[in-house]
């Protein structure tokens, strides 16, 4: 190393001091409406691309675009010292449609600061994961004691089409010891965690086809059934009475640790009164060991424009979220059969994939994870982070795995339960991400003395 490593105490005075300029520069990502779906003006995304460029090369780093078919990602690059790490570090910067702008309390994209947190479209979900990494790289200027490759993708929300692709053309440049990846979240204000599974994911879309053109719904009904009433059943076969997914042949498990209070869970949820909570076991287990299948959408006639008649097809989006361990191509192959097999009525059925992700574990062992765990604590004043899994997915940490297959993969975040990622009021708490942005900088630095160590 031709410099020391810097000191605890020097990088969390250095992140206090770069703490005004991150939260400015991240108020401005807010601003842009970054959205990769169909549909939406795609400039935006090219702004913000250019705009996290901007903010790399700030950072001394060698940058550029890159694209493969899909939207802009960012590569920031510098070299590691003499017999460093390299620590790649990941975020995105693209973001959730706002949905219904009424249900908003301030405009998604003009960000606002109420009772310590920061409301805004991709304020938690992932621009502050973006300005962690960049907060950390500012706190050690030009004192960096590893190497780093950031890579910020464009339409991590849109599903990611073009990331393997995008991987696979950069694994050189990209190649790494540590992998970083900010898009998860903490246990809870004031508990960090490190993410250690996530579940799969398949979208499909379930059409159900029982005319070949509407009919009167005097003249047939009562003899002919309508689409939407025969799908209405066929999606009721999905789960059994008590709220299980009933489909043969996907897997579930067992075994998270840590304690999730129904009070808390159902606050969090948003639950409203009398409602109760479907499936079985532990409520951890239910949302991060065992699948889920939720109806997203349904396409059919809007209530106010419906006429009196028999509705000849009628087609629903289907999230089949897949425990660990389970393969998205033969769970696909299951809900199919079910949904065939199931047909009311004899209803001509249709089934079609959107797209699918695999579910990933990670074996959260060794220095590097000691290293993290030990910065977390730091940063957390003496409170150790918690393992967690996480019901959601992020199908290319599997493909981070099949490519890097040294590395250790940390999966950290900036969220807490009350983010709202991807809903309305999405919000980042400001000293939680503080603090986040503290155990970045020590991580490195951790990463970087247990490299010396081994050396040694």
């Amino acid at each position: 190393m031709t410099t020391p490593i810097m000191s605890d105490a020097e990088l969390r005075a250095a992140v206090e001091r770069e703490l005004p300029g991150v939260r400015a520069d991240l108020e401005r990502l807010v601003r842009i409406p970054g959205i990769a779906f169909d549909g939406f003006d795609h400039s935006h995304v090219e702004r913000s691309a250019e705009a996290v460029a901007e903010l790399l090369r700030g950072c001394d780093l060698d940058v550029k675009i890159v694209r493969r078919g899909g939207q802009p990602a960012v590569i920031g690059r510098r070299a590691a010292p003499p017999g460093a790490p390299t620590v790649l570090m990941y975020a995105h910067h693209d973001v959730q449609p706002v949905g219904d702008l009424s249900l908003w309390e301030s405009d998604p994209f003009e960000p606002v600061e109420r009772d310590g947190r920061l409301y805004g479209r991709g304020a938690a979900d992932d621009k502050a994961g973006i300005m962690a990494h960049i907060a950390a790289l500012r706190a050690f200027g030009d004192r960096l004691p590893v190497g780093v490759v950031l890579f910020i993708e464009g339409e991590e929300e849109f599903g990611s089409d073009s990331l393997e692709q995008l991987l696979a053309e950069h694994r050189e440049e990209l190649a790494c010891d540590v992998i970083v990846i900010a898009d998860s979240t903490n246990w809870d204000i004031g508990m960090p965690a490190l993410t250690t599974s996530l579940r799969g994911l398949v979208n499909c879309f379930v059409e159900v086809r029982t005319l070949d053109h509407a009919v009167h719904s005097g003249m047939f009904g009562g003899a002919v059934p309508d689409a939407l009433t025969a799908l209405a059943r066929l999606l009721a076969t999905l789960h059994d009475t008590a709220g299980n997914v009933a489909v043969a042949g996907l897997t579930g498990g067992e075994g998270a640790t840590v304690d999730y209070p129904e009070g808390r869970f159902r606050a969090e949820a948003g639950l409203v009164e009398g409602v109760r909570l479907i499936g079985t076991g532990r409520i951890t287990d239910r949302i991060w060991t065992k699948p889920s299948l939720s109806v997203l959408g349904i396409d059919a006639p809007a209530t106010a424009e419906a006429p009196n008649a028999l509705v000849p097809a009628a087609k629903a989006k289907l999230s089949v979220r897949l425990a660990p361990g389970d393969d998205p191509q033969r769970a696909y192959v299951a809900v199919q059969k079910h949904l065939t097999e199931h047909a009311p009525w004899g209803a001509q059925v249709t089934v079609t994939i959107e797209h699918d992700g695999d579910p990933c574990v990670i074996d959260a062992t060794g220095p590097v994870f000691d290293a993290a765990r030990d910065a977390f604590r730091t940063a957390w004043d003496g409170t150790a982070p918690v393992d967690i899994g996480i019901g959601g997915s992020i199908p290319f940490i599997a493909t981070f795995q099949e490519m890097f297959p040294r590395a250790s993969i940390l999966v950290t975040g900036v969220e807490d339960p009350q983010s709202r990622a991807h809903g309305p009021n999405e919000s980042l708490h400001l000293g939680e991400f503080a603090r986040v942005c503290e155990a970045e900088a020590l991580l490195l630095a951790r990463v970087a003395a247990a490299a010396v160590h081994l050396a040694g």
